[in-house]
């Protein structure tokens, strides 16, 4: 088996992947890089979600590139718009000449005598093995397992004699026109869902156990559009990414200090979509609080037209069995069903669920502590790009490469070979890596990295605080720890990695 080396391998040509190479080629010139991609195509998750009405849930804006105005008047994009926008990114800074497509990395060995990951993948159908090696392991994977999503363990699912579809695996050319379509889920792909499907459909029936917070927003931007037509392309984009970073943050954090006056202004909102007659208290009141969980965007409004023109409906009950014509409530209520949907969230799997081995011994994620949300506690020479929960993706995606190219220098300049943090601090308690009581994270929490109760292990979800952390703040901080030379043994040289 013949093996290629380069200095760093990205591993994912989504959003995030895309986003790393250009930095590395623009700060970090001097470094070879090449781009593993297990799909065949550029785009991650908007190459991979197909479903009627996929769409971003935040502004283009910010989930965009800071370094690519988005031009598209759409500040909540569609599907098929974000995935061009990708594209032409990929193409116009050559990027795309990069990737290796169909190679799925199933796991990267770190060798503290060579300094390097040896990382293993198999390429296309045949599955035919090959091997790179790399100093440096950039995994921009995302968060979610490909291969499938969550549906809960229902025993009665095959009594029905309708069609039964995952979102995340969506049938091509799917026809549903003037079918009855249920669709189990109030999150995000649901709510996005009802409204395209309505457009066709005889009617959709959004099938909820518990509601969800659902925000109408402007579909375009018109400050944005405003200032685009008046000002520089690349000013005003910077201009109205700022206004939208600013805003987001200031609408989250009064969310969390005044939760009760944000819960009845909330709940006035969808009230004030739907008339004093609707069941809002039963349908868009949930339990918990503001970004408790994500909120659910709906462009102009769309899930509420949906539902005043009568094509569409909610309900929220409990499932008891599912019949062949569709589903028996806890009530004895039967929702009657050609199609049945079933959006009911995401299976989490940090780094594609590729196997990490340290000098021959296994490494699991749970074990570990994250650094700065994007290293982990004993891992040498690897960062991942992880996004915000409460904010765009990518906002933290860039800061993250930004980092990783800032820390590339600093070795270079100082003749380094190795970084790995470790945490020597006793006072640093573990916490849980995410702080949001949604159905995919509670599910993954056990599998997940921890985080700390102070920095550098702390993920904030601040883009300004780790903004000034990132660009600013000291890259040898007493944490990460640097070699110039291959060692026999990180694990010897430092009594185990903590």
């Amino acid at each position: 088996m013949t093996t290629d080396h380069v200095d760093v391998l990205i591993v994912g040509a989504g959003l995030s992947g895309i986003g790393a190479a250009y930095y590395l080629q623009t700060r970090c010139p001097n470094r070879s890089y090449t781009i593993l991609e297990g799909r065949s195509a550029i785009g991650g998750t908007w190459d991979l979600f197909r479903y009627p009405g996929v769409r971003s849930d935040s502004d283009m804006y910010t989930l965009g590139y800071s370094f690519r105005p988005w031009h598209n008047p759409k500040a909540i994009a569609d599907g098929p718009a974000i995935l061009d926008y990708l594209h032409e990114t990929a193409a116009a800074y050559g990027i795309d000449r990069q990737i290796r497509f169909n190679h799925r990395v199933r796991r990267a060995a770190w060798s503290s005598a060579d300094a390097r990951w040896t990382v293993e993948a198999e390429v296309g159908p045949a599955k035919q093995a090959v091997r790179l090696t790399c100093n440096f392991l950039y995994m921009c994977t995302g968060y979610y397992d490909y291969a499938q999503g969550y549906t809960p363990d229902w025993p009665t699912l095959a009594q029905f004699d309708g069609e039964v579809i995952h979102p995340q695996h969506w049938p091509e050319h799917f026809d549903y026109t003037d079918k009855r379509v249920l669709v189990i889920g109030s999150g995000a792909t649901a709510v996005t869902l009802v409204p395209a499907l309505a457009a066709k459909a005889a009617h959709v029936t959004m099938l909820q156990r518990s509601p969800t917070y659902v925000v109408s927003m402007p579909e375009q931007d018109k400050i944005a559009n405003w200032l685009r037509r008046r000002l520089p392309q690349r000013l005003a984009h910077g201009i109205v990414r700022w206004k939208n970073v600013l805003l987001g943050m200031y609408f989250y954090n009064l969310m969390r200090a005044l939760p009760k006056m944000s819960k009845r202004t909330l709940i006035k909102g969808v009230r004030q979509e739907l008339g004093a007659s609707y069941d809002v208290q039963t349908h868009f009141t949930p339990r918990y609080n503001p970004w408790d969980q994500r909120l659910c965007l709906v462009p102009d409004g769309d899930l509420f037209a949906a539902l005043r023109s009568g094509k569409a409906s909610v309900v929220t009950a409990e499932i008891d069995s599912f019949t062949p014509s569709g589903v028996r409530l806890r009530s004895g209520q039967e929702l009657a069903a050609d199609v049945i949907i079933t959006a009911t969230g995401l299976v989490m799997k940090l780094m594609s669920g590729v196997q990490l081995l340290v000098d021959g011994q296994p490494v699991e994620l749970a074990s570990t502590m994250s650094y700065k949300g994007m290293m982990y506690s004993g891992i040498p020479n690897l960062a991942s790009a992880i996004g915000y929960t409460n904010a765009s993706w990518t906002l933290k995606c860039e800061l993250t490469s930004r980092y990783v190219c800032r820390l590339l220098n600093y070795m270079d300049r100082h003749g380094y070979v190795q970084c790995m943090p470790l945490k020597h601090d006793t006072s640093v308690s573990a916490e849980p890596a995410v702080n949001l009581t949604s159905g995919y994270v509670q599910r993954a929490l056990a599998a997940l990295p921890r985080q700390g109760s102070k920095r550098p292990w702390k993920v904030y979800q601040n883009y300004l605080l780790d903004m000034l952390m990132f660009r600013f703040g000291s890259v040898d901080d007493g944490t990460m720890e640097f070699s110039r030379t291959p060692i026999r043994s990180l694990t010897a040289a430092k009594g185990g990695a903590a």
